[in-house]
């Protein structure tokens, strides 16, 4: 059966239903002033529900759909401070650390050699310092020149210098404390493996290495840690709805895995369109419930602006799209019994609730055809 059939037939349905058994309630007239104009019978008439627009005040809102991702200001991926072998795993995927939290062992001659380099400098600075202030007691009693204290204490300065800097790299190899503190008061420190530490809290959501491993200090991904308290959700956001966006909007996300809506804020609007889409990529960042939303999981986004507007809505059940994809409504003119409905093209703007703004098309006091538009476009065509 063709399309046109098939159009045909629903028409010749719905027509039938408007009308019931009452054969005088099947007949449209067309009005012979206007052909685009349509009269209906009393009882076609009963079928019509009319909306009278008036001004209204709303808030207006852009819905969009969006991609969830970790929170980039919250998360990070934890790179090896030390090359070698993994030897052994600490957390698991879905372990929640704290800052500076063991995550895996490495066995690494790194850490030996910084602690090493330390203590060495440790040693240098203690006593370049005793001979500067030796040096300073003989310079009091005029038993050595002003020339060799300085440089007594220059060198003492140095060697102070060359200690907090391999303090500073024991440190961001995350040795234990209590290592540092042996090998600065000159105790042993016995054998020290390499240790990954976690550089924030939050959950291990990722672990990319495997017991054995062999990793590259600061190019290996060892894991990924993630405070999925809150998520980024990628949203794009067409040209058209731009102007309707701004940083700080409240913003509500819906998705299959809550029948409750998170709630979030617009973080950042993109500087840039993608050419392929025209759209431009508004970053939100929302409350993650539960952690019931993953990354990579598709949702749905309603960014609601924060004042309120005056304009024009009509019912989304009121707008119908031409051969040309273009919107339209019907439009009552005249008093019963003589009322005829006439097409009246109209430009939505946003979508509020169940009705649309529209910019231009429709006045104050205009009554629309809100129910039964659909069997007046089928009429017309007749």
């Amino acid at each position: 059966m063709s399309m046109k059939s098939s159009c045909l037939i629903a028409g010749l349905v719905l027509l039938s239903a408007c009308g019931g058994s009452d054969e005088s309630a099947n007949t449209v007239t067309p009005a012979s002033a206007n052909p685009s104009n349509l009269t209906l019978t009393a009882e076609q008439q009963t079928r019509i529900h009319l909306d009278t627009i008036a001004p209204s005040r709303f808030y207006s809102s852009v819905s969009t759909t969006g991609t969830v991702a970790f929170n980039g200001d919250r998360s990070t991926q934890v790179l090896s401070p030390v090359s070698g072998p993994v030897t052994r795993l600490l957390v698991q995927p879905g372990t929640v650390v704290a800052r500076g939290a063991a995550l895996a062992t490495v066995s690494s001659p790194d850490f030996a050699a910084a602690v090493g380099t330390y203590r060495k400098a440790v040693a240098t600075a203690t006593n370049l310092q005793r001979i500067a202030d030796q040096d300073a007691q003989l310079f009091k009693t005029d038993a050595l020149s002003r020339r060799d204290l300085e440089q007594a204490q220059t060198d003492a300065a140095s060697a102070i210098a060359d200690r907090e800097a391999a303090l500073e790299q024991i440190r961001s190899l995350g040795i234990d404390p209590a290592v540092i503190a042996n090998a600065t008061n000159g105790g042993s420190t016995g054998a020290i493996p390499g240790v990954i530490r976690a550089p924030i809290a939050g959950t291990v959501v990722e672990r990319l290495i495997t017991p054995g491993q062999l990793l590259q200090a600061g190019a290996t991904p060892a894991f990924t840690i993630a405070d999925l308290s809150t998520v980024w959700v990628m949203a794009n956001v067409f040209e058209s709805d731009l102007a309707s966006v701004h940083k700080g909007e409240h913003v509500t996300v819906t998705s299959a895995v809550s029948p409750t809506p998170f709630d979030g804020t617009v973080d950042y609007v993109g500087a840039l369109v993608d050419s392929s889409t025209r759209a431009t990529s508004v970053r939100l960042v929302v409350r993650n419930r539960d952690d019931l939303l993953k990354r990579d999981m598709y949702v749905n986004v309603s960014i609601r602006a924060d004042h309120q507007k005056s304009g024009i809505l009509a019912p989304v059940s009121a707008v119908l799209r031409d051969d040309q994809n273009l919107p339209f409504v019907f439009v009552a003119t005249g008093n019963s019994p003589n009322v005829q409905y006439a097409r009246r093209s109209v430009t939505l703007g946003a979508r509020v609730g169940d009705d649309y703004e529209i910019p231009s098309g429709l006045n104050a006091g205009d009554r629309v055809v809100a129910e039964g538009a659909l069997f007046l476009q089928f009429a017309e065509s007749l």
